[in-house]
């Protein structure tokens, strides 16, 4: 059983208030108009490609194992522009922690609901596959507002982050569940909930197999997919939360669910799942964490990619 942060005396501790601050800051920042916050994130990122210089050459790794037949230069455009994505998304979540629901219904359009509508029809759990885009917390917050549902989260090291990230994805949905808790997933999915799920990141030997992604033949993936659908029997239902260009908002873009995925075996589902992931990230590939390490994970005895 997943147990939630909640607030103690102790998190006024003097240690905490450089987080206690900078959440007072980016409170601030997200009042200002959001074409504003749209310049100021941007702005934000060119600044985080020169200084992250060590992210910078894992996005550029990663774009050049996923897609070998890229340009240098236009590698180099997609790194600048992730980068922007990368500032935003910092802006997106203060906004999605912050904002009020009509402030952001105000710069949101939907497409495709029906598809989840018409599996809770059936009675049915949702898989909701979430991949690792920069506008996450921003889709998670506009996915709630529509259908409540269970979020899967990795507990923050600061517990005045994990606080405050719990209280802000709390606001627009029902509970959230470590991304550990794999028992509670298949409890919440069988009752017929929602259960926002991201299978794309490298999670480590221990909880992978491995499976082709983009050009990469020996791609660590997860093999929870595999025992979450064979074991709840849940609909798996993909979404992209994509950011429209100058400022015009977002679309929270549902896609269509899948009732019968192969799950033969981990591996098998895996490869299925990753073509799913593909098509999310092709839908807005500038937007999708370049930075994270995503093969860092190697067959024994197999060097490293990094």
């Amino acid at each position: 059983m997943t147990l939630l942060p909640k607030f103690s005396v102790s998190l006024l501790h003097p240690r905490f208030w450089p987080t206690w601050f900078g959440m007072g800051l980016l409170w601030l920042v997200v009042q200002l108009p959001y074409p504003v916050i749209y310049r100021l994130g941007y702005s934000i990122g060119h600044l985080a490609k020169c200084v992250m210089r060590r992210r910078v050459k894992i996005a550029e790794r990663n774009l050049e194992l996923c897609f070998p037949q890229m340009h240098a230069e236009e590698r180099q455009r997609m790194v600048t522009k992730n980068f922007e994505s990368v500032g935003m998304g910092l802006m997106e979540t203060g906004m999605a922690w912050f904002w009020s629901d009509r402030r952001i219904a105000r710069w949101m359009d939907v497409s495709g609901f029906e598809y989840v509508r018409n599996v809770q029809a059936q009675k049915r759990g949702i898989l909701l596959i979430g991949v690792h885009f920069l506008t996450l917390e921003m889709g998670a917050r506009m996915f709630g507002m529509n259908e409540p549902g269970i979020g899967v989260y990795r507990p923050n090291d600061n517990p005045v982050i994990d606080l405050m990230q719990t209280w802000g994805r709390m606001r627009s949905n029902k509970s959230m569940l470590d991304r550990k808790d794999l028992k509670g997933m298949i409890r919440a999915l069988k009752a017929g909930e929602v259960v926002w799920y991201a299978p794309d990141h490298d999670y480590g030997p221990r909880a992978s197999v491995f499976a082709p992604f983009f050009a990469v033949d020996q791609a660590a993936s997860t093999s929870g997919t595999w025992m979450l659908a064979r074991m709840s029997q849940a609909a798996i239902v993909p979404f992209v939360p994509r950011r429209k260009p100058d400022a015009k908002g977002y679309e929270l873009i549902m896609l269509e669910p899948e009732f019968s995925p192969p799950l033969d075996d981990a591996e098998t589902t895996a490869a299925w799942m990753n073509k799913v992931v593909e098509r999310c990230i092709m839908l807005a590939p500038e937007q999708y964490m370049w930075l994270h390490r995503r093969f860092k994970t190697r067959p024994e005895g197999v060097p490293s990619r990094y």
